[in-house]
């Protein structure tokens, strides 16, 4: 009977010490670095698709089971989700995952936010207390967010620390490597003009020293306005803008009248892996087909 019940305990043992975390990601994109730094220690769960909005989610029933079994929740962290993530938290019951606890991963600690409002006024259209929720468009905050997670993966299964931190090693070096073939691709458009549809490009435009100051909304959440839109179109002949760039989840028959207008070119772009043919890959696949695209429509 010893005997038998020293080989059941080495099982649970073993079992125990395979077992993967259960991670829930509210966005594709941080659910691509968590897969990079998890590798095969975690079960990733994504509760947004890559063409949806991230500001306006459904949330359904199923995702409060989901978070109720997290050992960790993965989320922006600079209100992005603020309409639609709290509520589910609270309703998941699960201690691991609240706002306190070491299973709650805020993605934008160490991240140097853009456009971080002064004052909070809704007048000037869906604004963001911490700044600009967009950030992991630059691939240098994707290295952040990768040790990040390294950091708060091993919190929740120590034995496995030194794989996510080496995973996270690992992952910055590609971008490292792939920033500076990006950096080189976008050296000769230094300075171009390109027209968002949405203010969720301003870290990338930073990074690639591209100008993105006009929007075809009028304000960050208010649908353009034919008047506005007259606007924009008046800038963009002024100014020789040839290209629009515009997400799966917003209004492309909007950038395609405006591109007939001036000549210019609508891009197809996504903040997320899987959001336009061609990202399917990961996050880097997604830096890829961004810079690729953007380049090959600047050179016209």
């Amino acid at each position: 009977m010893r005997t038998l019940l020293l080989g059941f305990a080495g099982i649970l043992l073993a079992f125990s010490a395979q077992a993967k975390l259960n991670v829930v990601c509210t966005t594709p994109d941080l659910a691509a670095i968590a897969r990079e730094v998890g590798g095969d220690r975690v079960d990733i769960t994504t509760l947004t698709r890559p063409t949806e909005d991230p500001h306006f989610v459904d949330a359904k029933p199923s995702f409060i089971v989901k978070l109720n079994r997290a050992d960790v929740l993965i989320h922006g962290g600079a209100d992005l989700e603020v309409g639609w993530l709290p509520k589910l938290v609270e309703q998941a019951r699960n201690a691991k995952i609240v706002s306190a606890a070491k299973g709650n991963v805020r993605c934008c600690e160490g991240v140097q936010m853009l456009e971080v409002p002064t004052t909070l006024d809704r007048s000037e259209g869906d604004i963001h207390a911490a700044g600009n929720p967009h950030y992991l468009v630059d691939p240098a905050n994707a290295k952040i967010v990768a040790h990040h997670l390294a950091a708060a993966f091993a919190a929740s299964d120590a034995a496995a620390g030194e794989t996510f931190q080496a995973n996270a090693a690992k992952f910055s070096a590609q971008l490292d490597a792939k920033l500076t073939e990006w950096t080189a691709q976008f050296a000769p458009f230094k300075g171009a003009k390109i027209v968002s549809y949405h203010k969720s490009w301003s870290y990338f435009a930073q990074r690639f020293g591209l100008e993105m100051n006009l929007f075809l909304e009028p304000k960050p959440g208010s649908p353009p306005s034919a008047a506005h839109l007259a606007g924009v179109i008046a800038k963009m002949k002024e100014q020789g803008v040839r290209v629009i760039i515009v997400d799966p989840y917003l209004d492309r028959k909007t950038a395609e009248t405006v591109a007939r207008a001036t000549g210019a070119a609508v891009v197809d772009v996504a903040q997320f892996p899987g959001g336009v043919k061609g990202t399917e890959g990961g996050y880097i696949a997604l830096m890829d087909h961004l810079v690729n695209s953007l380049t090959k429509a600047l050179t016209k």
